[in-house]
């Protein structure tokens, strides 16, 4: 089990970021703001343009600290990664699985196996904790639609086929997700998924906390020794993590959509931390940023007992829990990869 350490986020803009011995230090227009042990940390994330010192990168690579940089709305821009050190075994056997459309299919499904599993639930918990306060017959309707394609994936024979299928069940679960968000209505409403840009508020929240989630997953897949940018249920394309993003698609429920929810209903955010620009994109301010990430923070370390492995476990380390046991079945050491399947 991997120790859950500390991220590093970094969200102004013009902030640089250096190396001192063995500590990375955060400046700005020449002046120290801060200075943070390299030991203490598993990944540095900055949003913005000022950028870091070559040695500095370096540094991370060697260390096996995932340095990422994103843009100011939370874009992904590129990353640096050390040393491959992973069995090659492991990875020629991904590689073959994922050149079988067989291979594929068969990790396709277990994902999305998780992924509507856990839409579900998040569905089914919200008619346990709010009924009473939702159109509880429509969110009912919505979760039997996604049972009947939890069954309909084990009929399905191809890639294609699987996709039609998580298409059809996104739909009806984003269908009654603005049933799911009880506080400041007025503010955060959802009428449908828009990326890019966001075109609302919860809509900017989700792309926001689905980056992070999927840098976090592209890190635990290399830490495991497996390629993140080879998957199953994505295609290959360059520049994009394929295989992050299938792992992200089970996760995404749990990990994420639950804590926008949480992030709306507890008042965490509220509408002034979002601008709105003149073709109706909105973006998040930077104090709202800070407040997200710390939130999130808090978040990972919160304990679950996970389903599988019947011991409780951090949420930040769910992730790499998946990765371990995505390899564990690509190697043959487990019949079939078991996705998290959370109540």
């Amino acid at each position: 089990m991997r120790k859950l350490n500390n991220t590093l986020y970094v969200t102004s803009p013009d902030r640089y970021l250096s190396l001192e011995g063995e500590t990375v230090v955060v400046q700005e227009k020449g002046e120290k703001l801060g200075q943070f042990p390299l030991h203490n940390l598993e990944g540095i994330v900055t949003f913005g343009h000022a950028g870091a010192t070559p040695m500095l990168m370096a540094a991370c690579a060697q260390r096996q600290i995932a340095l990422t940089f994103l843009d100011m709305h939370g874009r992904f821009l590129a990353g640096i990664v050390g040393e491959t050190r992973g069995n090659v075994l492991l990875r020629r056997e991904q590689y073959r699985q994922a050149d079988s459309p067989e291979g594929c299919a068969r990790y396709a499904r277990s994902f999305l196996i998780g992924k509507l599993f856990n839409a579900r639930w998040v569905l089914e918990r919200a008619l346990r904790d709010h009924g009473p306060r939702i159109d509880a017959a429509r969110v009912i309707r919505a979760s039997g639609a996604l049972w009947d394609s939890l069954r309909a994936l084990d009929a399905a024979g191809s890639v294609d086929a699987l996709r039609g299928i998580e298409g059809e069940a996104a739909a009806q679960y984003f269908a009654v997700w603005d049933e799911l968000i009880l506080q400041q209505k007025d503010a955060f409403y959802f009428r449908g998924r828009s990326k890019r840009p966001p075109m609302d508020n919860v809509n900017a929240l989700l792309s926001f906390v689905y980056v992070l989630l999927a840098r976090e997953c592209a890190t635990a897949l290399e830490t495991v020794g497996l390629d993140p940018y080879v998957g199953f249920l994505h295609t290959d394309r360059p520049g994009r993590a394929s295989l992050a993003m299938d792992l992200l698609e089970e996760l995404r429920a749990p990990l994420a959509d639950r804590f926008v929810l949480s992030l709306i209903n507890l008042r965490q955010v509220s509408d002034s931390g979002f601008t709105r620009e003149a073709g109706g994109a909105v973006r998040m301010t930077d104090t709202q940023r800070k407040t997200i990430l710390t939130a999130w923070q808090t978040h990972k370390q919160e304990l679950i007992t996970h389903p599988y492995l019947d011991e409780k476990v951090e949420w930040g380390l769910i992730p790499f829990t998946q990765a371990l046991l995505l390899a564990r079945a690509l190697r043959g050491d487990l019949d079939a990869y078991p996705p998290l399947m959370w109540k």
